[in-house]
Formats: C-alpha cells, structure tokens, sequence
C-alpha cells in the first residue's frame, strides 16, 4: 500500500508501505476512505519534535472494515467506522471515567500511520465507533473531523466549563479552535470570541457561532477580552495551541473562579506558580478523548446539525501528502484532507 512517512524535517514522502494485517485478536483492518494532515503533524515536520528516523504519519481517519480479529464482536466488516488518535478498549476504570486518551492499555495510532490507503487498529471494539448506515460522499469530511480536531475543541469546551449565558474566549483559529467556537455555540455560550487575525479563519469562526473577533495576541489580546468584559475576563476560555504565549494568554484572560480548557499540544510551556496561585483560574485539558464524545458527535453530523468538516480547505491525492503539509505550514490551508 502506499502512505506517507516524514523523513527528515519538511521531507514527507508518499512511498510503498507493507500492507497492515491482524496482529492480535483484538484488531481490525480499514480501508481509508479519508484522512488528513493535522496541527499537530507539523511539530515534527518543523523539527520542533524529533524525527528519529522514517516515521509512517497520520492518526485522522475514517473508512471501511475491511478484516476483525476474532475476539471483535462489535465491529463488523462492511461498517463504515470513525476512529479516534489513541487506541482505548474502552473499559477500564479511566476510560468508563471518560478519559479514554489515558487508557491503561492505550496504543497511540499516530505510529501506525493513518496517512495511508490502509490502517491496522488496535483495540478495535473500544476505538472504532460504527455510522448508522454508508454515509453520502459529502458527510465524509465532517466524520472525519470527528476523529480528532472536532473531538479536541469539543473537549476544550467542556473542560473550560461553557455553558448558556457565559462569555467564552478562544485562543488558536486553527481547526481544533475553529470547532471550540462551534462546540461552545452548542453548549449554550451567549458571547464567544475567536482570536484570530486571519480573514478565512475569522469567516468560518463567524459561521461555527463568534460574535466576537479579536486580532490582538499577547497582552494586547488580553486587554481586549477585559475590554470586552467590564476588565473582568471571560468565563471560560479554551487554549488551542501549546505556546507559552497562547497559555498565558488564555490565562490572563480568565476571570477569577473562571476556567481555562488547554487543548494544544504544549511545547516549553511553564506556568508561574505565583501568578497562577492569585488568579483564582482553574486549568484542565490534555490530550482529548475523543472515544468519550463520538457517538454525540456523529449523532450530530448524520442529522445534518453541525458542519465541521468545512475546516477543510484543501483536498489532494494521499500521493500529494507532501504539498499537504507545506500548505498548512505556510497557512495557506487550515486544513488538508487527503484521499487515498
């Protein structure tokens, strides 16, 4: 099969990869229909992660059952399923807690490549979730980004407690931001403001349910939010990049017994103790788990209420991977799905 492996930084090639097959009972094999190029995939495409080697790339993905161990009972070939970006069984005592991203027994997919025409996953009962029926070509996109961008902001917004009648702030207009505005606009939220200085970005904010737009970043960008909160801070405020900068930000714009939901992947990030002591701001966040939300998720999609996958902007060829990744380097694409 053929998938994308980076190599070194900025070197992303589409190459034959050997075809995945079962390994342990517990697994099955799909046939992408959809996969795409994350935020987070730039980390190391940067050289910002290390790069130790040719690393097979994506954990996004949607597709067909094609095979199932034989201890699958809940996943059948034939289904059209929706995975998320770590394998969970979905059992233990963290995951029924509803944090399935810190399963005992959780397998990262990233590793196994889902940039791809074909992904092995582990765990399949506890990780895959089945549509209702074949979906239309057209509803691909939005299932897809269920499996990570749109199950991250979802879960930004639950962990900044968003609720009807509260201000929201949102830092990052990349795709998990994007979809913390439309989760905070379905939680009820009365004012939400994205923080973004980037006209496509602030459109689709604007469609997702912002009220606000705020260019200003650092401490201008906070000034802003207490300007628009009677010098207060918003209730609730959703970090969604993983910079010092964007956490601090997001912080100082929370207004006492307010809370910070950080969704963004931290690089070098430090909180000062003192700072954070006087604030009176809680902070929960980490990495998402998605499995809790999908079912919800797909609900929504299939019944037409929600529109996440217009964060995707682009669409190549899988063999067109490495033109994926310099776009959304360059900003040029929010998002990059790919077709296998």
């Amino acid at each position: 099969m053929r998938g994308a492996v980076l190599h070194a930084p900025g070197d992303v090639r589409v190459e034959e990869r050997e075809d995945p097959r079962i390994l342990l009972p517990t697994d099955a094999i799909i046939r992408l229909s959809a996969a795409c190029v994350c935020g987070s995939d730039l980390w190391p495409y940067r050289g910002v992660d290390a790069v130790n080697g040719p690393s097979p790339m994506g954990h996004e993905y949607v597709g067909v059952v094609q095979e199932v161990g034989s201890e699958v009972t809940n996943i059948k070939p034939g289904q059209f399923v929706v995975g998320s970006f770590f394998a969970s069984d979905n059992t233990c005592p963290i995951c029924r807690a509803g944090y399935q991203s810190s399963c005992i027994h959780r397998e990262p997919i990233g590793g196994l490549g889902a940039q791809a025409e074909y992904l092995r996953v582990p765990l399949a009962d506890g990780t895959l979730v089945a549509t209702p029926d074949m979906p239309s070509d057209d509803l691909i996109p939005d299932l897809l980004a269920a499996s990570d961008v749109l199950g991250t902001g979802w879960f930004g917004a639950v962990a900044a407690g968003v609720g009807p009648g509260k201000t929201v702030a949102v830092v990052g207009d990349g795709a998990v931001g994007l979809h913390a505005v439309l989760a905070a606009r379905h939680f009820g939220a009365e004012r939400i403001i994205a923080m973004s200085r980037h006209e496509p970005r602030q459109k689709l904010a604007a469609h997702y349910g912002a009220t606000h737009i705020v260019t200003e970043r650092g401490d201008a960008g906070v000034a802003r939010i207490k300007d628009l909160t009677d010098g207060l801070g918003a209730h609730s405020v959703i970090e969604a990049v993983g910079t010092q900068e964007s956490m601090m930000q997001a912080i100082r714009s929370t207004r006492a017994g307010g809370h910070v939901g950080y969704v963004g992947v931290a690089h070098d990030v430090q909180l000062p103790g003192r700072e954070l002591f006087f604030s009176h701001v809680h902070l929960h966040g980490g990495p998402a788990p998605v499995r809790r939300f999908l079912p919800e998720l797909i609900d929504l999609i299939w019944n037409r209420q929600i529109d996440p996958g217009r964060v995707f902007d682009l669409t190549l060829p899988l063999a067109q991977a490495a033109e994926g990744y310099q776009a959304m380097d360059e900003r040029r694409a929010i998002k990059v799905l790919l077709k296998p």
